[in-house]
């Protein structure tokens, strides 16, 4: 019988089971912990640059992407849209973003790095790199491929499922 068609629930006067002995829930609670062990080790390494997760996770997007509206980084970024709101000020007021008028729809702001943010990104892009080499190298290369291959089929899974359950 399968992990997933045995039922959490127990029997009549027992408690009820707890999952956190099933393979399936110790293995995410792996991956959560991996999650927030490499965002506390990231946001450390980024102090030193005077920058917090959100602004480089918001920066970075724009290295890779310049002249994205700010609807578009919503869509992408992993902060919520009231966290991009509140940063985009800051950002321009450090003076590591700027926000220009697209010349085709005055209405639309397009979003770009200055020099400086740019330079800010490639030294917090080496620091993710870094941490991201030392986490890896507890894989070998084809682990890490397969770890890869195995989190995009989780993805997809979970956008099937959200797309079935949005009427």
């Amino acid at each position: 019988m399968s992990e997933r068609s045995q039922s959490p629930a127990s029997e009549p006067g027992k408690p009820p089971e707890l999952p956190w002995t099933r393979p399936r829930f110790k293995n995410w609670l792996a991956v959560a912990r991996v999650h927030s062990l490499w965002a506390q080790r990231l946001a450390a390494a980024l102090v030193p640059l005077g920058l917090r997760m959100a602004q480089f996770d918001i920066m970075a997007n724009l290295l890779y992407e310049p002249g994205m509206t700010q609807q578009r980084l919503a869509e992408k970024i992993f902060v919520g849209r009231s966290n991009l709101s509140m940063a985009l000020p800051d950002l321009e007021a450090i003076g590591w973003v700027r926000r220009d008028a697209d010349a085709e729809d005055r209405r639309v702001r397009r979003l770009f790095l200055t020099e400086e943010g740019t330079r800010i990104t490639h030294l917090a892009l080496e620091e993710e790199c870094k941490l991201l080499d030392e986490m890896m190298d507890a894989l070998s290369e084809a682990e890490c491929n397969q770890l890869g291959d195995f989190m995009r089929r989780l993805a997809e899974q979970l956008k099937q499922g959200a797309r079935k359950a949005t009427p």
